[in-house]
């Protein structure tokens, strides 16, 4: 049966409309994003089996354009239309924290974060430079590694939260293995750089630790 012929309380784009997005599954979520089923497979059972096929939204979002292109139904105009929304996505939160935004409340830099290297495949580490008012001047991915690690140099560091006049910075790495809970390496980095940054009068806010689905704050843990 077609999905236009479900009852209304079962069709994605009636029940988004109804209850709000966060109501959806993930497979109900990537069939409004697919519009269109295949030949004998409606919309939302050929998200199933690409969610199937793909072992996690997580890996289906992050693919590159080859492996993308290996699902059913999918293809370039898709692999476009789907970078395209991340990119929207990731600009908005953006915005959210620009320079009139005082860091006061973690929530937002949580939600931003999560957004933005959540889904990384590999390990990821980021900077927020914060002037003296802790408004965000530019976030900078500084360090890429191996999909367990990341090499973090506490001078190269020091050198861009200088070169970007910052007078705080907030410290983020992703987890690839979608657990956030903090490593003794990750403590032992982080004090490493507070003790580095501290000589140049820069202040480390807090540092976050970033999973598939929660984001740990050392600020919050009362280890900064």
């Amino acid at each position: 049966m077609s999905i236009r012929h479900w009852p209304a309380t079962e069709r994605p784009r009636e029940k988004l409309l109804q209850q709000g997005a966060a109501a959806l599954s993930d497979a109900e979520l990537l069939a409004i994003f697919l519009r269109t089923g295949i030949a004998g497979i409606d919309a939302v059972t050929l998200a199933r089996q690409l969610l199937t096929q793909f072992g996690s939204l997580k890996n289906l979002l992050s693919a590159n354009q080859q492996q993308f292109c290996t699902g059913k139904g999918l293809g370039a105009a898709k692999y476009v239309q789907l970078q395209a929304v991340l990119e929207l996505s990731k600009r908005y939160l953006e915005q959210e924290i620009q320079r009139d935004t005082v860091f006061t409340d973690p929530a937002t830099v949580k939600r931003y974060l999560q957004h933005t290297i959540s889904n990384k495949l590999r390990e990821e580490f980021l900077l927020l430079y914060l002037d003296s008012q802790h408004r965000l001047i530019k976030t900078e991915s500084l360090f890429s590694g191996t999909i367990d690690a990341s090499p973090v140099y506490p001078r190269i560091v020091v050198q861009h939260a200088l070169a970007h006049n910052a007078a705080a910075v907030i410290l983020a790495h992703n987890h690839p293995s979608g657990v956030a809970e903090p490593s003794r390496a990750d403590r032992s980095i982080t004090e490493r750089l507070v003790q580095a940054l501290m000589l140049v009068d820069i202040k480390v806010l807090d540092h976050f630790v970033v999973g598939d689905t929660d984001v740990i704050s050392f600020a919050e843990r009362g280890w900064l």
